[in-house]
């Protein structure tokens, strides 16, 4: 009988047609459900089923962006390590510290490397030459061929890693910073939004100290926004469908940049910029690459130096101005390891190591915020079929997720008060002892803070990042009052978690407030303190 011809069923049918048709969905559905609750091996973790069946935690991903896993994992607490099926696949979401560790443990089965091309060649619009040159020799062993990505990532890591090379980039980012936020026209009348503030200054700056002072954007201003449209659309051009159409402004940000970069490198401009550019591009064309491709692989750098650095200060910077009290401890702190000019040149100085080292509650607020806006995944894909900590199997071709924001919303590791900005938690006071000096905490599990992912993709820039960030912050906090634009306080939103956490998240909405300089002694000399390591 076929199923359009229900009307004529046999008398001795019970149901009605209509009855019959959500007989039928139902236990499509009902069958649908069962297998996608299937484990592909009894000692796979825990598998979630979707609320639509095969589809449904994909469409979850993408209508919710981050908030969805991050809401499945706090929802399912007991679970250090769940599994998501996905049409043709499998993700495994890790959320816990210790089992976080042993995916970092076991970088030669599961390992991030095979999915760089896929993901650079969606958000970048990579031709398939530079494609093709990308995914030779990804990952070379001891004495093995080697390849482009293994070189440039090698060489990224020793150059931003402690020494001489990062000392003299933190020194040249920390100068030019100094110089754009003093030369910055404020006003205490004319509200501001405080991000978009910080994100000009941070743009401007970074781009000059990493590509030099005739950079695409001092060149052409209006890039800086084809910058941002370029950020804000990157969820969409990594789902790569018609992004000239899905992902449009993305789209047109990410190929003006481009086209500019190209005219930038085609005048040797490079020449003038960075040594670590200048490398990268040296390394490039050695394997062959094209300059309109290297254009598109340095839109990549320039990214990584300056989005997480522009939304880290935006929420630290916040929190400060926020609480008038922890305001006067920190802008306390820099006051104490500036010091006052002397009769050799005149000038303040500032040593970035005592920002880092002696300015406790400062780095406290710093990996606060980090804690709270970072919702980050660290992804592996499993090259072969895996028994993670002798427990958990782990299919070929499946992805490995370490879900930094449920790790970090996590009660059990944080206190109580996960969800509260509370820097006391990364701080260690004597409370008996008078007037207690505090001082930094480094009690939590070291795989549970993912601000910086971590094992082998452990960011190469986190030393930079972390220079440059108290550098901008003390400079800002020395400098300028910032008042409500409106009403008696300033209020922090909540992070926007409903889009792909890419990078540290912005906030749902604008914060305005008043900007006005300070004209004590100490502020007079932050305008023209000379930086030192």
């Amino acid at each position: 009988m076929a199923f359009g011809d229900l009307a004529s069923a046999p008398e001795w049918w019970p149901f009605s047609a209509s009855a019959t048709a959500i007989i039928g969905i139902l236990t499509l559905y009902f069958i649908a459900y069962q297998l996608s609750a299937r484990k592909v091996d009894p000692r796979e973790p825990p598998v979630i089923a979707p609320a639509i069946p095969i589809v449904g935690h994909v469409l979850g991903m993408a209508l919710f962006g981050g908030r969805y896993i991050k809401n499945l994992g706090l929802r399912n607490r007991n679970l250090p390590i769940f599994t998501l099926p996905v049409p043709g696949s499998r993700i495994y979401i890790v959320a816990d510290p210790s089992l976080a560790a042993a995916v970092q443990r076991a970088s030669r089965v599961l390992s991030f490397t095979p999915i760089v091309p896929d993901v650079t060649e969606r958000v970048l619009g990579l031709d398939a030459a530079s494609m093709e040159i990308t995914r030779k020799n990804l990952e070379p062993g001891p004495g093995g061929e080697r390849g482009f990505l293994a070189d440039i990532q090698d060489m990224v890591y020793q150059w931003l890693g402690p020494g001489d090379y990062l000392s003299e980039l933190s020194l040249d980012a920390a100068t030019e910073m100094r110089d754009e936020i003093a030369a910055q026209a404020v006003s205490n009348t004319k509200p501001i939004d405080l991000l978009s503030w910080v994100r000009h200054l941070v743009t401007v700056s970074t781009a000059k100290y990493l590509y030099g002072p005739q950079n695409p954007i001092a060149v052409d201003p209006s890039l800086e926004g084809a910058f941002w449209d370029f950020d804000h659309g990157l969820g969409s051009l990594l789902m790569n469908v018609f992004p000239s159409v899905t992902a449009k402004k993305a789209y047109q940000g990410r190929e003006k940049l481009s086209a500019a970069l190209y005219t930038y490198l085609s005048q040797n401009l490079h020449k003038t910029g960075s040594k670590i550019v200048q490398k990268r591009v040296d390394i490039a064309l050695e394997y062959g690459w094209t300059l309109p491709a290297i254009a598109r692989e340095e839109l990549s750098f320039l990214f990584a130096g300056i989005v997480n650095a522009t939304t880290s200060t935006f929420w630290i910077l916040l929190q400060l101005y926020a609480d008038p009290t922890l305001l006067a401890t920190v802008r306390k702190e820099v006051e104490a390891v500036l010091e006052r000019p002397g009769s050799e040149n005149g000038k303040a100085k500032l040593r970035i190591a005592d920002l880092r080292d002696n300015c406790p509650v400062l780095v406290a607020v710093y990996r606060e915020c980090l804690r709270l806006g970072s919702d980050t995944y660290s992804t592996r894909l499993v090259k072969e079929d895996y028994l993670l900590a002798n427990q958990y199997f782990l299919k070929k071709n499946a992805v490995v997720q370490i879900a930094g924001g449920v790790i970090h919303a996590d009660s059990r590791i944080w206190g109580d008060d996960v969800e509260q900005f509370n820097p006391k938690r990364f701080l260690d006071r004597q409370e008996g002892s008078a007037g207690g000096k505090a001082k930094q905490n480094n009690a939590f599990h070291p795989a549970a803070f993912r601000a910086f992912g971590g094992g082998k993709t452990l960011c190469p820039g986190r030393h930079f990042a972390m220079n440059e960030i108290l550098a901008f912050v003390a400079l800002v906090v020395l400098q300028f009052d910032v008042k409500p634009a409106h009403g008696d306080k300033i209020e922090v939103p909540r992070k926007n978690d409903g889009v792909m956490p890419v990078h540290v998240l912005e906030p749902i909405r604008p914060v305005e407030v008043l900007i006005s300089r300070r004209e004590d002694e100490i502020a007079r000399d932050a305008r023209d303190v000379e930086f030192v390591i």
